[in-house]
C-alpha cells in the first residue's frame, strides 16, 4: 500500500478525499432513508418506491446539468447545490410529518436528487491538475472508486443505526448535515475553487462533452454495465428469499460491495505494465465473465463466494473508466463529463433492476443475470470495436481488428499479472 501513502502525502489530497468522503456519504444513506421514512409516514410501499425512484431519477437526469453549471460558473456553485439538496431532504421530512400526498413527497425527493452537489466529479476532474505522475494518478482514481464503495457500504449501516435509535427522519437530517459539512470543507480546501473557470471547448450543445467520441463511447458502454449491476442487486435478494432467509440479502450485498472495494484498493496499489485503454478494455471484458457464475449458486455459502468474484472487478473498472474520461474530457467540461457516466450507470442500473425484478416474480432471477451479463459483454465488445480506434490514437490505416486484438491481449496479460 505504499502508493496510497505517497498519494495521501501529496499537497491537498488527503483533506480533499476526507471532505468528499463526508459529502458523498448521503449517496449510501438517502435511498434507504427515503424508502423507510415515506413508508412510515404513508404506510405504503408503493409511495415509498415512487419517492425513492424520484430521488434516483432526479440525480440521473439533472446531474449533468448541475455539473455543467459548476464547470461554467466555478466550484463555488457546489454550495448552493448542497443547500438545495439539504433543504429538499428537510422539506421531505416536513411534508411527511404534515401528511402531504405522495406526489408532494415524490417531488421533494426528485428535487433532492436533482440538487445533489457533484463534488466527486469535480475532484476527479481536478486530479490531473493536482497529480502529475500518471502512475499516481491511477492510484487516485482507484482510491476515489473505493470511496464510493465505502459510501454504499457505510451509508445503509449508518441509516440502520439511526432508524433503530431515533427513526428514519433522523437519517434524513444527518444526510442533510453531512452534505453541507462535506461540501463546505471540500470547497474550502480545493485549490483555485474561486478562480474563474477556463472556457469550455467547442462541445457546447445539449449533450455537451458527449460530442467527444471517446466520452460518448465510454458513456454508452457504461449503460450495460449499469444494467448488469442492477440485475445483480436484485438477484441477490431474490436468491436469499428463495432460500428462506430474506435477511441474507444484506450480507450478500455487503460482501459484493466489500469485494469491489478490495478490488479497487489492490488495483490502485499495483504498477501497470500496459496502457490505460488496454487496461480498461481488459477489465470491461472480465466484468461480465466474473458475474456469470452467479447463476450457478446452489447454496448461500456458494453465492457469497461468487459474490466476491463478481464484486472484485467493479471498482477497478470504474477507476480505469474514470481515468480514461479524465484524460479525454474537453477542457472546461470535466465535471460534466464524469456526471454523464453517472447518468448512464444509474439509468442502466434502474432498468436492470426493473427487468430482473419482473423476472424474479416468475422465479427467473437467473435469467435476469444472464441478460445483464450478455449486455455487459456486448458493451465490452462495443468498447473494443469503437472505443479502441477513437482513443488509442492509432493511425487511420491500421485495421480495427488489429488495434482491438492488441488492446485485448496486452490488457489481459497485465490484469492476469496483477491479480
Amino acid at each position: 500500500m505504499g502508493l496510497y501513502a505517497q498519494l495521501l502525502r501529496l499537497p491537498h489530497v488527503a483533506v480533499l478525499l476526507a471532505a468528499t468522503t463526508v459529502a458523498r456519504l448521503p449517496i449510501g444513506i438517502n435511498g434507504l432513508a427515503v424508502v423507510l421514512y415515506v413508508r412510515e409516514v404513508t404506510g405504503s410501499f408503493a409511495i415509498a418506491g415512487l419517492a425513492t425512484g424520484a430521488l434516483a431519477l432526479g440525480t440521473a437526469v439533472m446531474a449533468p446539468l448541475a455539473a455543467r453549471l459548476v464547470d461554467r460558473r466555478g466550484a463555488r456553485m457546489l454550495i448552493p447545490l448542497a443547500f438545495g439538496h439539504a433543504g429538499s431532504l428537510l422539506a421531505l421530512w416536513a411534508l411527511g410529518s404534515a401528511g402531504a400526498p405522495g406526489a408532494a413527497l415524490a417531488a421533494a425527493a426528485f428535487s433532492a436528487g436533482a440538487a445533489f452537489p457533484p463534488s466527486g466529479a469535480v475532484l476527479r476532474s481536478r486530479w490531473p491538475d493536482l497529480i502529475r505522475d500518471p502512475g499516481m494518478l491511477r492510484t487516485a482514481y482507484a482510491f476515489d472508486s473505493v470511496v464510493v464503495e465505502f459510501a454504499f457500504v457505510t451509508g445503509p449501516l449508518l441509516t440502520a443505526v439511526l432508524v433503530a435509535l431515533v427513526g428514519p427522519q433522523a437519517a434524513l437530517g444527518v444526510s442533510a448535515a453531512l452534505v453541507l459539512v462535506g461540501t463546505t470543507a471540500f470547497l474550502d480546501r480545493l485549490p483555485g475553487a474561486r478562480a474563474p473557470r477556463e472556457r469550455a471547448e467547442a462541445h457546447r450543445g445539449i449533450l455537451g462533452p458527449l460530442g467527444q467520441p471517446a466520452i460518448l463511447v465510454v458513456a454508452l458502454t457504461t449503460l450495460p454495465v449499469g444494467f448488469c449491476l442492477g440485475a445483480v442487486e436484485v438477484a441477490l435478494p431474490a436468491f436469499s428469499d428463495g432460500h428462506g432467509s430474506p435477511a441474507l440479502a444484506g450480507i450478500l450485498l455487503a460482501v459484493w460491495s466489500g469485494a469491489s472495494g478490495v478490488g479497487g484498493l489492490v488495483f490502485g496499489a499495483r504498477h501497470l505494465r500496459s496502457g490505460l485503454v488496454e487496461t480498461y478494455l481488459a477489465i470491461a471484458l472480465l466484468f461480465p465473465l466474473a458475474c456469470l457464475p452467479l447463476v450457478a449458486a446452489s447454496s448461500p455459502l456458494a453465492m457469497a463466494a461468487l459474490a466476491v468474484l463478481a464484486g472484485l472487478p467493479i471498482a477497478p473498472l470504474i477507476a480505469s473508466r474514470n481515468q480514461l474520461v479524465g484524460a479525454r474530457a474537453p477542457r472546461g467540461a470535466g465535471a460534466e463529463s464524469f456526471t454523464w457516466l453517472l447518468t448512464a450507470l444509474v439509468a442502466g442500473s434502474a432498468l436492470g433492476a426493473a427487468v430482473t425484478g419482473a423476472l424474479a416474480e416468475a422465479d427467473s432471477w437467473r435469467l435476469g443475470v444472464l441478460v445483464g451479463v450478455g449486455l455487459a459483454a456486448g458493451g465490452a465488445a462495443l468498447a473494443l470495436a469503437y472505443g479502441a480506434p477513437c482513443t488509442l490514437g492509432r493511425r487511420p490505416a491500421e485495421p480495427v481488428a488489429r488495434a482491438t486484438h492488441r488492446a485485448a491481449v496486452r490488457g489481459w496479460a497485465d490484469f492476469r499479472h496483477r491479480w
